[in-house]
């Protein structure tokens, strides 16, 4: 029984997505309006998607079957977030967190898209960051992880 096609494009896995962004035809900046953007989800990355589609000029929609659009997976996950910052003697890449998220997923993900994540989680992380994405669990200083322990 042959496999299902993955849309994933052709290539060397290290190479795939940056060939597939390079061969990609671009909107002519005087064509933005023609196009409506649709994105489904309110998590960082449907908002991400949305706020960076809006200030390039295209319309944007976004639905979400939340109450309200605050309420989404990535904001329940606290610190599901991972990223190959290759800090000096850490021993970290972007093949070591491709390989563990592949592994850590029973080998059932698309390792194509799996790579491309693993590629541009650094950046993923600073324009999270940059949002002001809380990533603590003490939401009145978002930047603080670790209550103090000195008595009192």
């Amino acid at each position: 029984m042959p496999l299902p096609d993955s849309k994933t494009p052709e290539g060397p896995i290290e190479e795939r997505w940056d060939n597939h962004k390079f061969k990609m035809k671009l909107v002519n900046p005087a064509n933005k309006r023609k196009f409506k953007v649709i994105v489904v989800g309110t998590g960082l990355a449907g908002a991400s998607a949305a706020a960076t589609m809006g200030e390039l000029g295209y319309e944007v929609e976004v639905f979400t079957f939340h109450d309200t659009p605050r309420r989404g997976h990535s904001i329940s996950a606290q610190g599901g977030i991972n990223a190959a910052k290759n800090y000096q003697n850490d021993g970290d890449s972007i093949y070591r967190l491709f390989y563990d998220t592949v592994k850590g997923g029973d080998f059932r993900s698309r390792e194509s898209n799996v790579y491309r994540l693993a590629q541009v989680s650094v950046d993923i992380i600073d324009q999270c960051a940059a949002q002001g994405v809380p990533f603590a669990r003490e939401y009145g200083d978002c930047w603080t992880t670790v209550p103090s322990a000195a008595p009192r």
